[in-house]
Formats: C-alpha cells, sequence, structure tokens
C-alpha cells in the first residue's frame, strides 16, 4: 500500500483522465477508511477536488440492488443537488460516501435524495459527523462506518429509512471501539458534567440519581435535599450536555460517559 500510494501521489496529475481518476478515488477511500490523513493522503484528495479544509459528512449503508448501483445512484443525486462528486467506496459489501457540504447537499437533504439506492427493509443509512478537512474525512467516514455496525444494538426505530446519526450511537460505537466516540463521550458529555467548579452538585446528582435506577426520592433521600432540587439539577444537567438522565436511550448514554470519564480521570 505505501508503494502504491507514494507512486499515485506523485502522478496525482493524472487524475484528469477517467481511469486514473477512479484509481485515484478508490486508493484515497481505502486510505481514509484505514485511518490515513497525512500528506500523501491529503494530495490523493486535492486531486480528487477536496482541497483544504473543506466540510464534509459521511453516509453508509447496504445497497439495494448491486454496489454499482448505489454508488451511480447516490453520485447522480450528490450532484443534482450541486454537489461535486462524492468520493465512494465499499468495505464489507456496505457503500460508504465521503461528500463535501456544498449547495443543496447538506447532510439531511442528501440522506432523503439517496434513500431509494439503499436496503432500508432492516437497516438503517447511517449519517456521520460534518467534519473539516483529511483528517475530519476519516473521522466522518469511520464514524458512518461503526454507527452501521452498531445499529443491530440499537433501540427499534420507526422508520429504517430514517437516518442514523453517529451521535445517537456513542456508546455502541464506543464499546466497538470508535476513537472519535470515546472522545465526544469523556470530553464533551462527561466534561459538561464534571465542570470546572468542584462545588458544583451535577455530576454528583446525575449520577446517583442513575445510580439509583432513576428514581427521585431514592436520589433525594441519598443527597438529603428536595426532589424539586433533583428535578431541577437534572434539568440544568439536560440544558448543559444534551443529554436527559429521565430518558432511558439518553440516561444509557450518560451512564456511558460517566464510566468512560471516571476511567479517562483515574489514569491522569
Amino acid at each position: 500500500m505505501t508503494d502504491f500510494l507514494d507512486l499515485l501521489t506523485r502522478d496525482a496529475s493524472a487524475a484528469d483522465d477517467d481511469g486514473a481518476a477512479a484509481r485515484l478515488a478508490k486508493v484515497a477511500f481505502e486510505c481514509l477508511a484505514s485511518g490515513l490523513s497525512d500528506d500523501r493522503v491529503a494530495s490523493l484528495l486535492r486531486a480528487l477536488g477536496f482541497d483544504g479544509a473543506f466540510a464534509c459528512f459521511a453516509i453508509a449503508g447496504l445497497p439495494a440492488a448491486t454496489v454499482e448501483a448505489t454508488s451511480r445512484d447516490v453520485t447522480r443525486a450528490v450532484v443534482d443537488l450541486g454537489g461535486d462528486k462524492p468520493l465512494i467506496g465499499v468495505r464489507d459489501g456496505v457503500v460508504a460516501a465521503l461528500v463535501r457540504v456544498e449547495a443543496a447537499a447538506s447532510p439531511e437533504v442528501t440522506c432523503t435524495s439517496v434513500a431509494a439506492a439503499f436496503d432500508t427493509t432492516s437497516t438503517p443509512i447511517c449519517l456521520g459527523p460534518v467534519r473539516h478537512g483529511v483528517s475530519g474525512a476519516v473521522a466522518t467516514l469511520g464514524a458512518a462506518l461503526t454507527t452501521l455496525r452498531a445499529a443491530p444494538a440499537m433501540p427499534p426505530r420507526p422508520r429504517a429509512a430514517t437516518p442514523l446519526r453517529a451521535e445517537e450511537a456513542l456508546p455502541e460505537r464506543a464499546l466497538l471501539g470508535d476513537a472519535d466516540a470515546r472522545r465526544e463521550l469523556v470530553d464533551v458529555v462527561y466534561g459538561s458534567l464534571a465542570g470546572d467548579n468542584p462545588d458544583d452538585p451535577t455530576m454528583l446528582t446525575v449520577s446517583t440519581f442513575l445510580a439509583s435506577g432513576g428514581s427521585l426520592e431514592t436520589t433525594a433521600r441519598t443527597l438529603n435535599v428536595h426532589p424539586n432540587t433533583v428535578r431541577y439539577r437534572l434539568k440544568r444537567a439536560a440544558d448543559t450536555t444534551g443529554w436527559d438522565a429521565t430518558n432511558p436511550r439518553e440516561a444509557y448514554v450518560l451512564t456511558t460517559a460517566i464510566a468512560l470519564g471516571r476511567i479517562h480521570a483515574a489514569r491522569g
């Protein structure tokens, strides 16, 4: 892979040729899907039109018919929305596309436009977050692919055609070893609960509430406060973190974030 990548990087100007462009796209996708984001990968992406700190997102799903048909339909849909040709590849039968945020090619609109190209009868289209540049392309593509792997562990969805966002599957992605999901759970969710003030009772209240099985009364007795005080603190925590401890699914996200955050903090 390294020698081939060096060769393609030196010959990146050959991307004007359709065959060369297809080879560049295939190698670029494999590099990103493998977590590579060095200068050579950046050169490949520039040759394919992904230049500078481009904004991008990824989608992943099972093809409705063939891989070729899904790839063609996704490309057509993105171009029809005013976007440039996406970078598309295949991993274990899964079709994934890296799409630049351009014109009407936003995450939501794109997922709606490409839905028919994917088999959503039992497996959703998975949507990675908007990220920037080469390292961001690695992150969003990895998030979309890991979210698809995590989908069987997710609660039932009312409509498989509704995209499953990567941020909805943070605990499951973390269990699968997704470093980006772990960082978000620790740095964003746990960090928001912990705050900067050691006297802030938010973390203690939320963790006690979760450990009590979601009982306001038990939490209030344990903390020696009124149940209304617990309600107020939980509401404030939900406003701060975006996750509501009184919602069973979101409580699971918070429980996972606290466990990972404590492990991280203990390691110093």
